[in-house]
């Protein structure tokens, strides 16, 4: 590992500090993440509606994430990154300590979003800078696998403790507490990042060129129904089949373990087969799983639609691993690829404006109408979003 990660980076770049800090992040995430569904259910008492609010909250530091890296360009990418973490635990210290009121914990989640994706912001930068001469990629491919095993590591804790104790109030504030500790050892590592590494100019900006008008619909279709499963999948496990917060560890765990061992092999199929046929194909997938989401008790019994509803959610989260081929569709239209980061970077920014909103109406769908037209009009969307795709003319550019 020492060897090769030297290799990696170059030399004077404090990159070890920074792969344990976010290694830390990504174990502190993992307690948060397998424990917040239940404690909202739980301890808050959130309902269908209560929880698509908090959700809209919760993205909607993304939304504004061009607006907030505007606002602190002046500073390197490494002090906004230990920005972010400050912001990060003192959201997680809120959730451990305010009463269980719904306006306070959803502030609380939006507080400690608001962190994420300021050091979401930094992460590309940083770990661009510090690679050496043609070894970005694997640069990015080391931090994320960095994150994602602090990540299962944090799963794993909550799927062992909650097997033994009961999940009640104070276990949940405990955890929240244990994560925010995890933060602050996580900002003690950012402060032996001593580089002074430009922020990307594309993430403070959006880049609007006709050309790319059917990625930015299909960011649309896709960020809608991206957030159904996202937000009211788990929730459903939870709310309606009474999931504990270690199952719901347990299906986490399981889900990013198949997606980072499936994720080269989706990769290498897009590029033998095509963008635009795994972007139709993707979404014509999620007919089926949204189908068995929203009526697999009308026709199993409820032991068996738990199985199935939590076998689509591992299946959904494999599925979205095709938003890959969406980024290459960008590459092959864009003149440089300074131009595919900018593009890509406001696609996000418009993902999360469509997240936000379905994350309101589709809290409203299930409450007035149920679980099955939520889940349904999921489906359309993908339906809407495979007939568009193949709309999409596949000429053959230059590679960038």
């Amino acid at each position: 590992m020492k060897d090769s990660l030297k290799s990696i980076y170059k030399e004077d770049a404090p990159y070890k500090a920074y792969l344990v800090s976010l290694l830390s992040v990504g174990v502190a995430y993992g307690l948060y993440k397998g424990i917040i569904d239940n404690y909202l259910a739980e301890v808050v008492s959130m309902g269908e509606f209560d929880r698509g609010i908090a959700e809209f909250f919760r993205e909607l530091p993304g939304l504004l994430l061009v607006g907030i890296l505007a606002v602190l360009y002046r500073f390197s990418a490494e002090r906004i990154f230990r920005i972010g973490a400050v912001v990060m635990i003192l959201g997680m210290l809120m959730l451990s300590l305010v009463p269980a009121s719904r306006v306070l914990v959803t502030l609380s989640i939006c507080v400690f979003s608001l962190g994420e994706h300021i050091q979401l912001g930094m992460k590309n930068s940083l770990g661009v800078h510090y690679a050496k001469r043609g070894k970005s990629g694997l640069s990015l491919g080391k931090q994320v696998s960095f994150y994602d095993f602090g990540t299962l590591a944090g799963y794993l804790v909550i799927i062992v403790i909650f097997r033994v104790l009961t999940g009640d109030s104070t276990l949940f504030r405990v955890f929240f507490a244990v994560s925010a500790a995890i933060l602050m050892a996580s900002f003690a590592f950012s402060t032996r990042m001593k580089s002074n590494s430009a922020t990307d100019k594309n993430r403070r900006r959006f880049y609007f060129r006709k050309k790319f008008t059917k990625y930015y619909i299909l960011e649309v279709t896709y960020g809608a129904r991206k957030q159904v499963f996202f937000t009211f999948g788990p929730y459903l496990l939870v709310l309606h089949f009474g999931a504990t917060a270690s199952v719901m560890s347990l299906l986490f765990a399981i889900s990013a373990i198949c997606c980072s061992i499936l994720s080269p092999y989706v990769g290498k199929l897009i590029d033998k087969i095509g963008y635009k046929i795994v972007m139709i194909s993707d979404t014509l997938l999620l007919v089926i799983v949204c189908f068995f989401y929203g009526f697999a008790e009308h026709f199993f019994s409820t032991r068996v639609s738990f199985i199935i509803c939590c076998s689509m959610y591992i299946l959904d989260s494999i599925i979205s691993l095709a938003s890959m081929a969406s980024n290459v569709y960008v590459q092959t239209l864009s003149d440089s690829p300074e131009e595919t980061r900018a593009t890509i970077a406001t696609g996000v920014s418009v993902n999360h404006l469509v997240t936000i909103f379905v994350a309101l109406l589709g809290g409203w769908v299930w409450k007035v109408t149920g679980i099955e037209t939520l889940f349904t009009i999921s489906a359309i969307i993908g339906l809407f979003n495979s007939a568009f795709a193949a709309t999409i003319k596949t000429e053959k550019r230059s590679e960038i």
